[in-house]
């Protein structure tokens, strides 16, 4: 201890906070991640649609998500997405679906529209002669999209994906205004038992730093890779 800052807590903590809290968190941001790029690929697809009321309708969705600040969106569908439930399927009462799975559909519909801008991006980087090229030999628009430009698209899209992963990480700490025990809510937990707000404030400060400026130079040295 030094100053009345005991460093003793972080390290009698940090077990704990990293097998319950962080397990958690990488856990909902894999998940988040995973359904985020799927939706958001369909997005993409549709807003580059010749379709007009889907390009229509995916851009509005896109741009309405943009909009809004994501704690607001947490806190609607964790309050919003029971009564939905409901309603889906004809129930009485309001549907328990609990703070997960709430969370994980805030964040995976959130980060889907962020995905979407990135992988539209992605498409139009590849040059439409390798999609006219397809077309001469034969091959339809879901051929073409499938063997032709998404496998090019995700490739030039790996650095940028990562880079929205990397902030999904980071806002996933958000769910710790719904009492979820992700890393911050389980630092704030220890903190209140034993009153020792900075440093466990100060600990959880550190990891994300190290986590967060690791994954970013790996970007970056991908970056260089794809692009050079």
């Amino acid at each position: 201890m030094f100053a009345g800052f005991d460093v003793d807590v972080i390290a009698r903590s940090w077990p704990y906070l990293l097998r319950v809290g962080m397990v958690f968190t990488l856990q909902l941001t894999a998940l988040a991640m995973l359904g985020g790029v799927v939706l958001g690929t369909v997005l993409a697809l549709m807003r580059t649609s010749r379709i007009r009321p889907l390009a229509l309708a995916a851009g509005a969705y896109v741009n309405l998500v943009r909009s809004v600040p994501l704690v607001l969106v947490i806190f609607w569908f964790y309050f919003l997405v029971p009564y939905i439930a409901a309603w889906a399927i004809g129930a009485d009462e309001p549907v328990r679906v609990g703070a997960f799975w709430s969370a994980l559909v805030t964040f995976t519909l959130f980060e889907a529209a962020y995905y979407c801008e990135i992988m539209r991006s992605g498409i139009a980087s590849v040059p439409r002669a390798q999609a006219w090229a397809a077309q001469a030999l034969g091959m339809d628009y879901r051929q073409t999209m499938r063997h032709v430009v998404l496998p090019q698209a995700f490739r030039n899209m790996i650095p940028l994906l990562l880079t929205q992963t990397i902030v999904l990480f980071q806002d996933v700490s958000l769910v710790y205004v719904l009492s979820i025990p992700d890393f911050v809510g389980a630092a704030s937990k220890v903190a209140q038992r034993d009153g020792r707000l900075a440093e466990m404030y100060l600990f959880v400060a550190v990891v994300y730093f190290v986590l967060c400026y690791a994954l970013s130079r790996l970007v970056e040295r991908l970056q260089h890779r794809v692009y050079r």
